[in-house]
């Protein structure tokens, strides 16, 4: 299945985090917070201002972001869990 986001919003895969700590302590599933970084899968084509132009959207296709611990929708496209929120959820581009 392909899927498009339409406007401002973005798809957005989050990264694994790391199970194990510096110290070899291995965290379970259950203890894990959800990370709060991801991969940027696919982008709308961007909102219209006030005089009707299409304004892109600043982040694209393989993009690292950070997003807040609450940002945007969980769904599940074939088999995989992704998030779909809108780019002002969307803190920052890394590297």
């Amino acid at each position: 299945m392909k899927f498009r986001p339409l406007h401002d919003r973005v798809l957005v895969q989050r990264v694994k985090e790391e199970s194990k700590t510096a110290g070899g302590i291995i965290i379970p599933d259950t203890a894990k917070e959800k990370p709060s970084e991801g991969k940027v899968v696919s982008v709308g084509p961007g909102t219209r201002d006030e005089s009707g132009k299409l304004v892109a959207l600043d982040v694209k296709k393989g993009d690292r972001v950070l997003f807040g611990k609450w940002g945007g929708t969980e769904v599940t496209i074939d088999g995989k869990e992704l998030l779909i929120m809108k780019e002002s959820d969307i803190m920052g581009v890394l590297g």
